[in-house]
């Protein structure tokens, strides 16, 4: 699939947590928020945004946050200040962003499904109807993979070994409520191959679980730090979660391929988020915006071009995203 193209006449200017710059605004709406000054949303932006982050500093919606802020604020030619709210599983940062008012100036980074599937589990301060899903500016997918020693040649021997032995392989996840543990409870209550999830709380935890022989494989997001022990020989990617193949996981089949079609949810997706009410030419602004932020080499680049969307999701597509997380693992979170 091709991407579409925008040509916009500013490149990405270098900032850490301030940002400025020039550009200018859409009019046209589109769906979104609801209501709102109607002269204030024409004149968006006048004032700073600031851009919650839920996680700490460094990590992939901090960068993503500060990439996307910083070429917000080159077209609006606003400061936009990325400011970082970790805590309660990226529920402090969606408080933060809700209490700053709906009028577009007050953003968040989410990180989905987490950021859809936490309300699901317990009262973290906001439920999905709160907030409005802009564009997304990166997705993640996860691969299963073993060590270089494994015994374990494919899928296909992964999963017969997974048959005839009910349990038996320990498969390391980021976390116990992840996509990627909750799509390994799918692989057993949908396909009845049951695996033993083993919940860690990172990549760097899952790679030494990995490399030491402590757990048989890992289900993991294909971030940079995966794909370099890909290249290194130290991982044997098995099979990846999307729908289609990853172009950059060359030959790897999918799970569906695998025999697993319902199996394709497991994507990690980032992108930008206003609060419920924001008014419709806002969020139509900044969907647009950020549409051609992304079309920027410099912005690709700083992102990681193989996680840009190949296809641009704006509002409506991350929130049918979104709403199809809630169906599909709405049931296994409330079990």
């Amino acid at each position: 699939m091709q991407r579409r193209r925008l040509t916009l006449p500013a490149l990405l200017a270098a900032s850490a947590l301030t940002l400025a710059g020039c550009g200018g605004a859409e009019d046209e709406p589109t769906t979104g928020g609801g209501g709102g000054d109607d002269a204030a949303a024409a004149d968006y932006p006048t004032d700073d945004i600031t851009l919650y982050v839920p996680y700490a500093a460094g990590g992939p919606t901090d960068l993503a946050a500060r990439t996307i802020g910083d070429c917000l604020s080159t077209e609006f030619g606003q400061t936009v200040v990325v400011e970082n709210r970790p805590g309660a599983s990226g529920s402090l940062g969606m408080q933060a962003m809700l209490a700053g008012g709906n009028d577009g100036y007050s953003l968040s980074l989410i990180a989905v499904p987490a950021t859809a599937t936490n309300p699901l589990q317990q009262d973290v301060g906001y439920t999905n109807e709160d907030y409005v899903p802009i564009a997304a500016v990166t997705e993640i997918p996860s691969v299963l993979a073993v060590g270089a020693d494994s015994e374990y040649a494919d899928a296909e021997a992964f999963f017969q070994a997974a048959e005839e032995n009910p349990g038996q392989l320990n498969v390391g996840v980021p976390g116990a409520t992840t996509s990627q543990a909750m799509e390994l409870q799918r692989l057993t209550e949908e396909y009845d191959v049951q695996v033993t999830a083993v919940p860690f709380t990172g990549n760097a935890e899952m790679t030494t679980a990995l490399l030491g022989g402590n757990v048989d494989a890992v289900f993991i997001n294909a971030s940079e730090d995966v794909l370099a022990n890909i290249d290194a020989g130290e991982f044997v990617p098995l099979a990846v979660s999307p729908a289609e193949q990853v172009d950059y996981l060359e030959g790897v089949p999918t799970l569906a391929e695998s025999g697993f079609p319902e199996l394709t949810n497991s994507v990690s997706v980032f992108g930008v988020a206003a609060p419920a009410g924001t008014p419709d030419d806002v969020v139509s602004t900044l969907e647009e915006t950020v549409n051609g932020c992304l079309e920027q080499p410099e912005v690709m680049d700083q992102l990681g071009e193989e996680y840009v969307p190949d296809e641009f999701i704006g509002t409506d597509a991350f929130a049918d995203r979104i709403d199809e997380i809630v169906e599909t693992y709405g049931p296994i979170l409330q079990e």
